[in-house]
């Protein structure tokens, strides 16, 4: 975990991508403090609080959720005296996700089926006990903009794209953008609601605004540039996704045979059953809030890496 100086009083708190949930956070240390995303469980979240420490004033007063997966706001509570600011669609949703029902993933690591064993791996760094669920009680529409103490922080609404409330914070005076999971750098993206349309609509909408630094929900640091290559990626995952589908194949058996090309070393490329099941939820006509089931996917993901090597 890793503090990072952005600007003038603005910063990230960096985790390398070792998998599933190793999520980035920003701080704005003006106008009482204004965190963007918690982390997935507690002890995480108390290493960033840790790391902020060493830079803010007081306990930030605001933690402003970019959307409602656990990695990027179960550690909320650790805030208790901070305003929650999310988009409605984020506060929506904050109860879909079970903490409980988590506690027992990483135990799955020494289970018999190899699927199941890959799942827990797959969750063995985490620690989800003891997790109490504080949404967002300031609600974003379309924008909200803060004047924290001279730095203008715009939280725009760019959602349906990765989960349906997805929020980026933009600081126009320093062209710094906190991006949540509506980018994924270098590493394989997971959607959940939304369409593919509206996820490349939100990337182009963020490239508009020639930011210099841009914060992905996962990944390192980029420029624009990292906006642009997932939208290729994104783009190429479709069109890849309709080939198969148009020859009656399933997901998984897709993601068995889809050629990643150019995208071959991002991290986790087995989350491509993601992108074509979401891309076969829109061939066939199902709505954007179609659920995807996760267990099965993940289950799907440990079959595709282990049959292609990845």
């Amino acid at each position: 975990m890793e503090l990072r100086a952005l600007g003038k009083d603005v910063y990230a708190c960096l985790q390398e991508d070792r998998g599933l949930g190793t999520s980035n956070s920003g701080f704005i240390n003006r106008g009482g403090g204004m965190v963007v995303d918690t982390f997935w469980d507690l002890p995480h979240t108390r290493s960033m609080i840790e790391l902020y420490a060493g830079v803010w004033k007081e306990p930030a007063r605001r933690v402003l959720n970019t959307h409602h997966n656990g990695d990027h706001c179960w550690g909320n509570q650790l805030f208790p005296q901070a305003e929650i600011v999310g988009h409605r669609l984020c506060a929506e949703f904050f109860r879909s996700e079970d903490p409980k029902a988590m506690e027992s993933l990483p135990l799955l690591a020494s289970h018999p089926d190899a699927s199941l064993a890959a799942i827990g791996r797959a969750f063995a760094g985490w620690d989800f006990r003891g997790i109490e669920l504080r949404p967002p009680t300031t609600l974003i529409d379309e924008q909200m903009d803060f004047d924290l103490d001279g730095i203008l922080a715009r939280a725009i609404y760019v959602g349906p794209a990765h989960t349906a409330g997805d929020t980026v914070v933009h600081l126009p005076e320093s062209g710094i953008v906190f991006m949540g999971d509506v980018l994924f750098r270098l590493c394989t993206p997971i959607g959940w609601q939304g369409t593919y349309a509206k996820w490349i609509d939100a990337l182009n909408r963020v490239a508009a605004l020639a930011p210099a630094v841009v914060v992905p929900g996962h990944g390192p640091i980029c420029g624009a540039e990292g906006l642009i290559e997932m939208r290729d990626y994104l783009a190429y995952a479709r069109a890849e996704a309709k080939t198969f589908f148009d020859r009656g194949l399933s997901a998984i058996d897709a993601a068995k045979r889809i050629d990643i090309g150019p995208y071959a070393n991002w991290t986790q490329p087995e989350r491509v059953v993601f992108q074509i099941e979401r891309a076969y939820h829109e061939f066939r006509g199902e709505p954007l809030d179609t659920p995807i089931e996760a267990a099965a996917m993940f289950r799907a993901m440990a079959e595709v890496r282990q049959e292609r090597g990845w």
